[in-house]
Parts: C-alpha cells; sequence; structure tokens
C-alpha cells in the first residue's frame, strides 16, 4: 500500500466552517473577527468538542450549540460549511 502526498507530509484535509459566538461567549472569538462570528479551519473528522477545545470552552460548561439549526452535543462531526452557533445557558424569570 503507498501512502498520498498529503499522507507521507503528515498532512490532513482541513475543513471551514462558519462560527458564531452569542452574549459573555463572544469574547472567545479569534483575533480579527468581526462582530460576533468568524470562519474557523480544523481538520477533517472534527466534533463540536473539538473546536471547544480550539476555543478554549471547557467541554462540560454550560452552553446551548446548534449546527446548521440542529441542536448538537460535543459528539457531533463538523462538515465543510457548517454553521455553529454556540449561546451560554439562558435563564430569566
Amino acid at each position: 500500500m503507498s501512502l498520498s502526498r498529503d499522507e507521507t507530509l503528515g498532512l490532513c484535509d482541513m475543513i471551514k466552517i462558519k462560527l458564531v459566538l452569542y452574549a459573555s461567549l463572544a469574547h472567545l472569538l479569534p483575533a480579527g473577527s468581526t462582530g460576533n462570528s468568524c470562519t474557523v479551519e480544523l481538520e477533517e473528522g472534527a466534533t463540536v468538542g473539538t473546536l471547544l477545545h480550539k476555543l478554549g470552552i471547557p467541554i462540560d460548561a454550560p452552553k446551548i450549540v446548534f449546527v446548521n439549526g440542529r441542536h448538537a452535543g460535543n459528539d457531533h462531526a463538523l462538515a465543510p460549511n457548517d454553521r455553529v452557533a454556540v449561546f451560554p445557558p439562558i435563564a430569566g424569570g
């Protein structure tokens, strides 16, 4: 079995997703982000948990995550051009 050029060099395919952080989470966006969103590049096969870890959001931190408008857990696999929205817990009275 021969390896492809990328496998030989140890390179992985990358995907780009659109990330939107709301309210108290917006400060965790990478520098240079505009508004409350940015584009993030991740290795193919990355999950919501991978993304949260990259942002410094603890996996067990209270949050609500949507991928393409649907509720998603930490183990949800991300695909190219997904739109990930992360909200802090919502409380009110």
